[in-house]
């Protein structure tokens, strides 16, 4: 009995020491992601030092110093928030991929969501006159449904032979190149100019984001979050493997249904506003799983922090090294983000998850 209670407690302190160390993880994510948010505020074009970007932030919208106003609250603030926001999706989306398809390689790419937001922004661009929409909103609402379009084939394609991970994946990857030949048709059929506006478009860009735009992709996500983290347990023990989760009594199909539409929810909502932005969602989880472990309900903030990091990260990087003509964040993560698919392939090849 003395030793049964020994073990208890060990047990008990292991537990608390981990909790602590997941915590002190995502403590320092934290401060990383603020960090990197008030170097990219104080970074751009014209130039901020982080005194005038902190005494501008504590005027408010309203300051004395229209100049500084103008820049950080009309034109660096929305991008910043944005980049903050679409990366943190992104990190929670490839996160609840890679764990209902059982796949260290999957993304919302994998499924073809990101090629048919490219799609239909395209359409908009070259036929977006002819929808009764603001200019504004034509490309993104395109965008947007296109994407849910996409979730809608990948997924009563995946009926028909019972969705599991591995139909769901090779209906994913069919949609996704039916769409990317859909762009090639449309970039091939433009004009010069159009061209132009469909290949920025497809480079991904914080450049576009507004404050409107954020205030859609930040209600979206105060709908969509919730659903998600209640279901944060479910989706740990769906890692033990279908059988093993079947075997504890959970509905395997009816929570991989609910993921899979919540993540092309998230996914159109993000990338809509902003165009294509690679590799976030496939590094992130893994950067969540190295610092706190399976458990989702420290591994989906996490993923989100590391995420959001990562984007701001890149818009700052795409600012340093071209100070003139900033670089589409777009460009920046798949740069960056090849080497770390390949760390993670050779990690697989030798035995990793």
């Amino acid at each position: 009995m003395t030793a049964d209670a020994s073990t208890i407690e060990r047990l008990r302190g292991d537990y608390r020491r981990a909790a602590l160390l997941r915590a002190l993880a995502l403590t320092i994510a934290s401060a990383s992601l603020v960090a990197f948010m008030v170097i990219d505020l104080a970074t751009g074009p014209s130039g901020m030092p982080v005194s005038t970007v902190w005494s501008t932030l504590l005027a408010g919208p309203n300051g004395s110093d229209t100049m500084a106003v103008t820049i950080l609250w009309q034109l660096r603030m929305p991008q910043t928030l944005m980049g903050a926001l679409v990366g943190a999706s992104l990190g929670i989306c490839g996160l609840q991929m890679q764990t209902i398809l059982s796949n260290p390689l999957a993304s919302p790419f994998t499924l073809g969501f990101s090629a048919a937001a490219g799609f239909g922004a395209a359409l908009a661009i070259m036929f977006g006159g002819l929808l009764p929409l603001p200019d504004f909103l034509v490309v993104p609402v395109s965008a947007f449904l296109m994407t849910l379009v996409a979730c809608a084939l990948v997924y009563s394609i995946a009926s028909l032979r019972g969705a599991t991970p591995e139909i769901l994946v090779l209906a994913g990857i069919a949609v996704l190149f039916f769409f990317q030949s859909m762009q090639s048709l449309l970039q091939f059929l433009a004009s010069p100019e159009v061209l132009q506006q469909i290949v920025f478009w497809l480079f991904g860009s914080l450049l576009k984001a507004t404050w409107l735009s954020v205030a859609v992709l930040s209600i979206v996500l105060a709908l969509v979050l919730p659903f998600v983290l209640r279901d944060s347990w479910k989706l740990t023990v769906l890692r033990l493997g279908d059988a093993n989760a079947a075997s504890l009594g959970l509905s395997v199909e009816s929570l991989r249904t609910k993921t899979f539409l919540l993540v092309a929810v998230m996914t159109a909502a993000a990338v809509s506003f902003v165009g294509t932005i690679g590799f976030i969602g496939l590094i992130a989880p893994h950067a969540a799983r190295a610092a706190v472990g399976e458990d989702h309900r420290f591994a989906l903030p996490m993923a989100a922090l590391a995420g959001a990091t990562m984007l701001v990260a890149a818009s700052v990087f795409g600012k340093l090294i071209s100070p003139g003509a900033v670089i589409p964040v777009g460009i920046i993560t798949a740069v960056a983000g090849v080497p770390v698919l390949f760390a993670v392939i050779a990690r697989r090849s030798r035995g990793g998850v």
